[in-house]
């Protein structure tokens, strides 16, 4: 995708914040141009990482998020502030690089069962056929006859297995239980040790499995669990995933300003300059210990997001400050942002309000008066209480409809407008409130 169009896909989901759009399409799309560049040049050239500034609700984390869906890319959050320092009490800094690897291994799964379903299939048929027609062990001198005679049998089973007429039957079929997961040092440390201590306790326990009476449409999903698995080479899947992240993964690192701040003048600072030390490595480049492998960090997409109202990206370590060279300002939401936030994206709040009451037979109308007093209640409730951005139209939606959500199913009026006088009407008390935050955030 060219950048234009990242753009253009990101407008169907989030309003505004054109700054932000550009910025990660154009990252985006020198992943693409780096690929073609010849491989010894392709690997001295590295990703520009991005920090995001601007307060909460204003859609850091969504065009993220958006934006590794666009492109299939392996993506992870996190928050900041579950760092600590290493030899401290936490979560150890290049966890993030393993979850980002947990993520790609599941997406390379999933392509490689579209890849084998079909033969899984037929292999699921196969079993089926093996529990409703048993195979006979005579070695007598009937036995090719008997051979031809089951055979008979069988492809009849078949085509009746296949027209679907049998999802009823019963069968006898054995079920491996799910063993129940080893937990071992728990917060101890363990996600730095690189022996899997999962795996190897599954390879020692015994596998519990038991006689179950099930009808073929069930059946037929436990085989294929197990035939997919079967069929799916781990090690091909291992390398694939491995060479996703490191290529396409985003780490998408939240609330970086919670972590940032001078120097503590007193005793080690655990939660911001030890923080920021144990990035530092991980965001320039290095390689991580996982279950699958060792994972390279050096071409990973890092977008960081913070607010930034009480300090400033200048309070970073200026090394770590120089691994994130572009930095884009996302704007406060206003009035025009809120009334188009409410109507255009593809999944507006008003347009799952009206699916969800949908379901129960009620037809609410959203007028336009209606959504300007919406808009202008939630920027009004920013403007006296705290910013919380776009985050603010859900709380007032869900008060506004509130009363047909409870009563929906029993209203004898099935179509309700909601205009201007009704949205007043459902929040004039809370705005006469002086305490607003007790009613809405």
């Amino acid at each position: 995708m060219t950048p234009r169009q990242i753009v253009h896909e990101l407008d169907r989901y989030i309003i505004g914040q054109d700054a932000a759009k550009r910025a990660v399409a154009i990252a985006i799309r020198n992943r693409w141009r780096r690929q073609q560049l010849a491989p010894e040049l392709r690997k001295d050239v590295t990703p520009k990482n991005i920090i995001m500034i601007g307060p909460t609700g204003v859609g850091k984390t969504e065009i993220a998020r958006r934006l590794a869906q666009l492109v299939g890319a392996p993506f992870l959050k996190v928050e900041a502030t579950k760092y600590t320092e290493v030899g401290y009490h936490g979560r150890d800094v290049e966890s993030m690089i393993r979850d980002l690897t947990e993520m790609a291994i599941g997406m390379v799964k999933q392509e490689q069962r579209v890849v084998v379903e079909t033969k899984a299939k037929e292999r699921v048929n196969d079993r089926l056929l093996d529990l409703l027609v048993p195979s006979s062990n005579s070695h007598d001198e009937d036995a090719v006859e008997e051979e031809e005679r089951q055979q008979r049998t069988r492809d009849k089973m078949r085509a009746r297995l296949e027209a679907g007429e049998l999802e009823e039957r019963m069968v006898e079929l054995n079920v491996e239980q799910r063993a129940v997961p080893v937990q071992i040092f728990s917060n101890l440390g363990m996600e730095q040790m690189d022996v899997d201590f999962q795996s190897m306790f599954e390879k020692i326990m015994p596998k519990q499995s038991q006689q179950r009476q099930l009808p073929i449409r069930e059946a037929r999903r436990i085989l294929l669990e197990q035939e997919t698995e079967a069929l799916i080479d781990r090690a091909v899947v291992n390398e694939k995933a491995v060479e996703l992240a490191e290529d396409q993964g985003i780490i998408f690192i939240d609330e970086l300003d919670k972590i940032c701040g001078p120097q503590s003048s007193f005793g080690p600072d655990v939660s911001r300059q030890g923080v920021q030390r144990d990035l530092l490595p991980v965001v320039e480049g290095t390689t991580v210990n996982t279950r699958y492998g060792p994972v390279r960090s050096d071409h990973i997409l890092f977008i960081a997001a913070g607010a930034f109202h009480l300090s400033k990206p200048a309070d970073l370590m200026p090394e770590l400050q120089g691994r994130f060279p572009i930095r884009v300002e996302l704007t406060d939401l206003k009035r025009e942002d809120f009334l188009r936030i409410l109507t255009e994206p593809k999944h507006a709040l008003t347009k799952q309000y009206a699916e969800l009451l949908a379901t129960e037979g009620v037809m609410i109308e959203f007028s336009a008066d209606g959504i300007e007093a919406v808009a202008d209640i939630a920027c009004e409730v920013n403007r006296q209480q705290q910013n919380i951005g776009a985050r603010r139209l859900h709380t007032i939606l869900e008060r506004v409809v509130e009363e047909l959500s409870f009563e929906g199913p029993d209203l004898p009026n099935k179509h309700v407008v909601i205009d201007g006088p009704y949205v007043r009407q459902r929040l004039d008390q809370i705005m006469q409130k002086e305490d607003l935050s007790k009613f809405i955030l």
